[in-house]
């Protein structure tokens, strides 16, 4: 069942999309070199207690997860594509790191992600986030009333497989509101025209994942939750909580 949002609802959503929008900004701050992924969750925690906000991630378990996720914030470097659980590695120059985070305030949910490298970028880690960073553009431009799901998908993943990128099958967007996980899923490929119409109040979490490699095989860490692709090359994953309104998307976790 999707929900369909109040003017008055996606206000109460912008203040959560805010508090991810820090928390993320705090996590790009605090990576560097020597840096444990520990200290970037610490990062992200600090920004949601000041908030008075939870977490959607702490603690999350869904049927196939062997545990619950430790972290409020997912962090997948190199080949984690996503749901990387923090950990005492220590960031190396030249890492390039995906952190996802998701916010609790008010009733209502919040969820991002951005890619971003430590230290100085390799050229082909940079034309891999424009590219995460190009889908998302896309992905939003169509989140227009009147437009369907599957419109969103096809922009989406026609950046991706015009720029060579593969795209992990299974793995997409959702709804997001009262918890961080609705109907109805966003697929990063897909037919336009098709699924499901979108109207004013629908809010979507819209989040493109690019494989390096131009592969779309990836498979599932010995921890039950980290994907990582299989032929070892870099990923990069972008993502935003998107309102559809009659006067055109709204990014509810923008800065």
């Amino acid at each position: 069942m999707v929900e369909i949002k109040t003017n008055e609802n996606l206000t109460a959503m912008r203040e959560a999309g805010r508090v991810v929008a820090r928390a993320l900004a705090a996590v790009r701050e605090k990576a560097a070199p020597g840096v444990k992924l520990t200290e970037l969750d610490r990062a992200a925690r600090e920004v949601l207690a000041a908030a008075g906000a939870g977490s959607p991630f702490l603690d999350y378990r869904p049927e196939w997860a062997p545990v619950p996720f430790p972290a409020v914030v997912c962090v997948s470097v190199n080949d984690a594509i996503v749901h990387g659980i923090p950990d005492d590695t220590v960031l190396a120059p030249g890492d390039l790191v995906s952190a996802d985070c998701g916010a609790l305030l008010g009733g209502w949910a919040g969820d991002a992600a951005v890619s971003f490298t430590v230290g100085p970028a390799r050229p082909e880690d940079t034309r891999l986030i424009a590219a995460a960073e190009e889908a998302l553009e896309a992905g939003i431009a169509a989140a227009v009333v009147g437009n369907r799901i599957g419109d969103i998908a096809h922009a989406i993943g026609r950046v991706c497989r015009a720029a060579g990128y593969g795209v992990p099958d299974g793995f997409g967007g959702h709804g997001i509101g009262r918890t961080m996980h609705e109907d109805p899923g966003v697929p990063n490929e897909g037919r336009p025209g098709r699924g499901m119409k979108l109207r004013h109040g629908m809010v979507l979490a819209i989040e493109p994942m690019l494989i390096g490699g131009g592969t779309d095989d990836h498979y599932t860490a010995r921890d039950g939750w980290t994907i990582r692709t299989l032929d070892g090359s870099r990923a990069a994953h972008a993502e935003h909580t998107v309102a559809i309104t009659d006067q055109g998307p709204r990014v509810l976790t923008a800065l």
